[in-house]
């Protein structure tokens, strides 16, 4: 007896924790707008995006030039360097052509400011680089959408799971009730002596089951709150109580297939095109290029001044004929990598729709099992109607009255499970085919 006394004010004290919280109502659509806002997985993705836009921006080297400045300053009495700088200063003179000054100069300062270019003509392998870097950014585009695919997904679960477990609270609330209402007329059966004790006992270690099971539902609900405030990216952790009623949806199954143009399997096959183009390059890495380039040069003995200047332009073509075998293994890995992809995606789409198939096996199943726990449940009902009647007529045993109270609370507590699952059922099969 003090066990069980002691048990009760534990379980007390838990329920007022609880209700200590702060009870916030929030509807669906309020959790889809803040997940859609606030959720940090969208924001993951969407930095994978920017890398990738990153990525694909540095490819424009590919027909952009590179421009670049610099101011050099030197002192020198090496001959040739000496020489050459006041050439380039523009103030040579015929003394300076003395065998004694050109073999032994005196020091001289040179500042060189310089501006060069380098335009790319022709480079093939770089344009498949770029191509490769395009599809990469696509599909991190559409991995991002269908990550928002999949926490509204995750949503629909979650906002269910909240449902669910305020349904479990409200049954067990009343069971606990009516196990509490049975322990009285237990107890005054007892007192009349119409009743054991064992019979009384009996009554209370169901009292004490439904109390255990309303405290795990109530920590049921503290769970899914905090999974929603999760999803949300809210530290606040308040719990929730949903606006939207637990109800059962319609929804048509026989035309749900995988579609092609879904985000996930349009970004695999994106990646898989990457790959190609990646192998591509690789290939016309064996081709020369042709590049063009620049200068205009500014040159003075004094820092920051450009009394003489001179430009240089030209173009380039360069063929890297033979690397060892480095450029062959190059392109063997990216040929496997491009194979490899295509093999992904094909285990992907056929993995997709094996999972489609067994979703929609699941909906079929969820279907029946609620025509089944509906009907269970009514039947329960009834049954606990009238042994409840021939209980406080003393016809009926304390122990089968038990019984039907528990396997009521039982039923609704499985009716309401099997809506989840049935509603559950219909999210998935809807987010394995949206297309």
């Amino acid at each position: 007896m003090k066990n069980y006394i002691y048990i009760s004010i534990l379980l007390l004290g838990l329920t007022l924790s609880v209700q200590a919280q702060e009870v916030v109502p929030i509807a669906k659509t309020e959790v889809l707008t803040k997940v859609s806002e606030n959720n940090t997985s969208i924001k993951i993705s969407e930095e994978d995006f920017n890398i990738a836009k990153a990525d694909y921006r540095q490819t424009n080297a590919v027909f952009l030039p590179n421009i670049s400045a610099s101011h050099t300053g030197i002192a020198t009495t090496n001959p040739l360097m000496a020489f050459g700088s006041k050439l380039n200063q523009e103030i040579l003179t015929q003394n300076d052509f003395s065998p004694a000054l050109l073999n032994n100069p005196s020091q001289i300062e040179n500042y060189a400011t310089k501006f060069e270019i380098q335009q790319p003509l022709i480079n093939v392998d770089g344009i498949y680089q770029r191509k490769a870097a395009k599809s990469k950014m696509e599909a991190m585009s559409l991995k991002t959408e269908r990550t928002q695919d999949y926490l509204v997904f995750e949503v629909d679960k979650a906002y269910m799971q909240l449902q669910l477990a305020y349904k479990s609270v409200a049954v067990l609330e009343k069971a606990l009730v009516a196990a509490n209402a049975n322990k009285k007329l237990a107890d005054d059966s007892f007192k009349q002596g119409y009743l054991q004790r064992a019979d009384v006992l009996n009554v209370e270690v169901r009292v004490t089951e439904v109390q255990n099971q309303l405290q795990t539902a109530k920590s049921n609900v503290q769970n899914a709150s905090n999974y929603l405030s999760f999803l949300m990216s809210d530290e606040n952790y308040v719990v929730y109580i949903p606006t939207d009623e637990l109800v059962i949806t319609t929804f048509a199954l026989e035309d749900k297939k995988i579609s092609q143009n879904r985000s996930d399997i349009k970004a695999m096959q994106l990646a898989s095109n990457a790959y190609e183009a990646m192998n591509k390059a690789d290939k016309m890495a064996f081709l020369p290029r042709l590049n063009a380039f620049g200068s205009y040069e500014l040159y003075d003995d004094q820092i920051f001044q450009g009394d003489a200047n001179g430009y240089l332009f030209g173009a380039q073509l360069s063929w890297d004929i033979f690397q060892g075998s480095k450029r062959f293994g190059k392109m063997q890995k990216s040929k496997s990598e491009f194979e490899k992809s295509k093999l992904e995606y094909k285990q992907y789409v056929s993995q997709s729709n094996l999972e489609l198939n067994k979703a929609k096996r699941a909906f079929t199943d969820a279907e029946n099992k609620l025509q089944l726990t509906t009907l269970a449940l009514e039947q329960s009902e009834e049954s606990l109607r009238i042994r409840t009647n021939r209980f406080k007529e003393g016809l009926e045993k304390t122990s089968d009255l038990l019984l039907a109270e528990t396997q009521y609370a039982q039923k609704q507590l499985e009716y309401y499970q099997t809506i989840f699952e049935y509603n559950y059922a219909q999210a998935y099969v809807q987010f394995l085919t949206k297309g």
